[in-house]
């Protein structure tokens, strides 16, 4: 059992898949926070919880957790403007995560860097906070850009940072799983989208600047939330519009590996 959960197709796929699956079935009005729990049970499974020292990966982890509680009442408050609010803590968190990595650049690098991380991070926020009230696009999106991130990681060579991605994308895969076979969007909210954006986007700024990946696949994946908005015939079943959005958003998905591929190669395994 112990080598079964060492695998990294169990700790990055399976596990977050079939946790995710539990928590939606056991918890329908919370079921948005499958998305930190398929999360969670990754990085227990990979690393552990562990704060000390404080790395930029442990960092994720940190601010992660905190954005599934800090989500939780805004299923119930929903201030005006706090979505841009939202954008731009998001923002702030990724220079903090990438900070001491900047600080040893050149001034002009620390600077396009850390406003590219910031920007990368709070558009993600911003876009995907646009969809936490329709269900089905928010976990199409998740679905993409976690299997985007996860696998542009896995080929920039960073197996930590790609088992982070893919757990986001399978956790978001059996929230979708279970709103198609249901044919019933689930309750989903901030408590899915705003885990799921803050973790993505921290995920690929780093893989950018500790590991291989390039940095011009990031704009293929921020197209991902915006990929999810297209417009849908109503006389669409549920079924038929989860398929179609998760068409779209992993083209973009296979495009940003493709992208991470032609300059690095195929991933070392």
């Amino acid at each position: 059992m112990e080598g079964l959960l060492s695998h990294p197709a169990v700790q990055g796929g399976l596990a977050p898949f079939v946790v995710a699956l539990i928590v939606v079935l056991l918890f329908q009005r919370l079921s948005g926070l499958a998305i930190i729990a398929g999360f969670a049970v990754t990085v227990y499974l990979v690393s552990g919880f562990s704060f000390e020292p404080l790395t930029a990966a442990r960092k994720i982890v940190l601010l992660g957790s905190l954005s599934a509680l800090l989500s939780l009442p805004l299923m119930w408050f929903n201030p005006r403007g706090v979505r841009a609010v939202l954008a731009l803590v998001s923002s702030a968190a990724a220079v903090w995560v990438a900070l001491r990595i900047l600080n040893q650049q050149e001034m002009t690098s620390m600077l396009l860097w850390g406003a590219g991380c910031a920007l990368y991070v709070g558009w993600l926020t911003f876009w995907m906070d646009g969809l936490h009230a329709t269900p089905v696009r928010a976990a199409s999106a998740g679905l993409g850009l976690g299997i985007g991130t996860g696998g542009a990681a896995l080929f920039g060579a960073s197996a930590l940072f790609g088992q982070y991605g893919m757990a986001l994308g399978a956790a978001s895969g059996a929230y979708l799983l279970i709103q198609m076979v249901s044919s019933k969007p689930l309750p989903c909210g901030r408590t899915f989208t705003l885990p799921l954006s803050l973790i993505a986007g921290l995920t690929g700024c780093l893989a950018v600047l500790t590991a291989q990946l390039p940095w011009h696949v990031l704009p293929m994946l921020a197209v991902i939330p915006l990929a999810a908005q297209i417009p849908l015939p109503t006389k669409h079943g549920l079924w038929l519009q989860s398929v179609l959005l998760s068409i779209v958003t992993l083209s973009c998905a296979a495009g940003a590996v493709y992208l991470t591929w032609r300059v690095t190669g195929a991933p070392p395994l």
